[in-house]
């Protein structure tokens, strides 16, 4: 279970996405699943993408889902936009 924040980064996943496929192991995500989906579709051993909404109210386009798949970003990039306005809103003063 690849933590995409903990792990490296991208560069970090693909490293060990490469050791996982070597091994023969599935690979699923740990958060962050708008990054995790994207990552989860150049991985040969995908498995589970673990979802949480929880940054979807300060996203400009939250991850979409449709009969229980994720619908990666298109967009180049990321996949993460941060709407502004809602972070403001949110955040700790």
């Amino acid at each position: 279970m690849l933590d995409v924040m903990k792990i490296g980064g991208i560069t970090g996943w693909l490293h060990a996405v490469s050791q996982t496929e070597a091994a023969g192991l599935p690979v699923s995500s740990h958060l962050c699943p708008e990054l995790s989906a994207q990552l989860l579709t150049v991985s040969p051993q995908a498995h589970w993408l673990e979802y949480q909404d929880w940054a979807a109210p300060i996203l400009q386009r939250p991850l979409k889902l449709k009969d229980g798949f994720a619908l990666p970003q298109k967009e180049a990039g990321c996949g993460i936009a941060w709407d502004k306005d809602a972070v403001e809103r949110y955040r700790l003063r």
